[in-house]
């Protein structure tokens, strides 16, 4: 007897021949790019078609973050190897998950994909375009691997909270997932509140994007770091020539807009190829306090920014590249708050604030050295 043909039309009996079980472990999540994604169960098997979005997924699986994952690409241990580390250490199990290529300049192989026979492929949203270019979509649909797009980078507050729902949802942790979104909110309010009570002047801000990797001048636009600087009371030079999240301007306008204070994003780079000059803060670089200084006083040999408004009060910094790709952002704004308004946030602590958030949420102890300044503390 045919099935569909016998219930076509009739919901009601069909889902009656199915049990009760099946309807309690469905869920649909709505994904960044808008998407409606529905599971017969609970995710067992995840790719993380980046890496690095296990700062997302670690405080919404905060026992072992790696426990579903089969695959991950490997620009966390590329880009971040003080970050990597830390979690290796805790978890040595994630050194022997394979490593995946990049979606967006082709290296990711679909046959290694299929292979792992995972629930979801989770993608930043920034690859949904190549995705859709080679119909990734319908061609893992045959294998039942489903696409999630979630974003801690490109639109970081329209997508944050969403993105940590979608983990939430996927991981069944929904409620860890609002605690953290709650944490969020409590800490960025901490910085905006008080910007908008006391109306300071806005120092005029250039960011400079991964120097070691990136030549100058890499930025960014009015979103990510430029929306950080923003929410921290500071105007963010390179949304005034950028209409995305990044890009690069050239030196002379930086040095045409001679910026009140210049914040380098960096990280620990040693894992990546022709990487040089880089700052290292990140996770356990406090110790590097002094080579760093030494980095940034060498960067701003560069044309442009001799002579700057910067240079000249060594209102200069690093901050740790990869707060543009987590939902840590709280962090940095508050960081950047006290370069632009020193006395209007002498009592905030960065420090203090992360190694709390550390303790409520992650897996891992948290070690200082996220940021540094041009002449480090005495």
């Amino acid at each position: 007897m045919n099935l569909v043909k016998l219930f076509a039309g009739s919901t009601v009996a069909v889902a009656s021949l199915l049990p009760l079980s099946a309807f309690a472990q469905s869920f649909t999540v709505e994904d960044v790019a808008g998407r409606a994604v529905s599971f017969d169960a609970p995710v067992e098997r995840v790719i993380l078609g980046e890496g690095r979005m296990i700062y997302g997924l670690a405080p919404i699986e905060k026992e072992n973050p790696f426990a579903k994952v089969v695959g991950w690409r490997n620009d966390m241990y590329m880009n971040d190897k003080g970050g990597y580390s830390a979690y290796v250490a805790k978890f040595p199990e994630a050194a022997d998950i394979p490593f995946l290529g990049r979606l967006s300049n082709g290296t990711l192989s679909i046959e290694t994909v299929v292979d792992l026979d995972a629930d979801v492929l989770l993608l930043p949203i920034g690859d949904r375009e190549a995705a859709d270019e080679i119909g990734l979509e319908a061609t893992l649909a045959e294998t039942g691997t489903k696409i999630v797009y979630i974003d801690f980078r490109e639109h970081i507050l329209k997508n944050t909270e969403p993105s940590l729902e979608v983990l939430g949802k996927l991981f069944g942790h929904e409620e860890r997932a609002e605690a953290v979104a709650d944490y969020w909110n409590a800490q960025m309010a901490r910085v905006t509140d008080t910007l908008e009570a006391a109306q300071p002047e806005e120092p005029d801000v250039f960011m400079y994007r991964a120097a070691g990797l990136v030549e100058c001048c890499g930025t960014f636009g009015p979103d990510n770091f430029g929306l950080m600087v923003d929410w921290a009371g500071g105007h963010n030079i390179g949304s005034d020539f950028l209409p995305g999240y990044t890009g690069s301007i050239n030196a002379e306008q930086v040095l045409a807009s001679n910026p009140d204070v210049i914040v380098i994003t960096g990280a620990n780079w040693s894992n990546t190829e022709d990487a040089s000059g880089f700052v290292n803060v990140g996770p356990g670089s406090a110790s590097a306090a002094e080579e760093n200084s030494a980095v940034l006083q060498t960067l701003m040999e560069h044309p442009a920014f001799t002579g700057s408004k910067a240079v000249a009060n060594d209102d200069v910094h690093a901050i740790w590249h990869q707060f543009y790709t987590s939902p840590y952002q709280f962090v940095a704004v508050q960081q950047l708050a006290k370069w632009f308004h020193p006395e209007l946030f002498a009592d905030l602590d960065p420090d203090a604030t992360f190694a709390e958030f550390h303790e409520k949420f992650l897996p891992i102890d948290y070690q200082p050295g996220y940021w540094a300044d041009i002449k480090p503390a005495q």
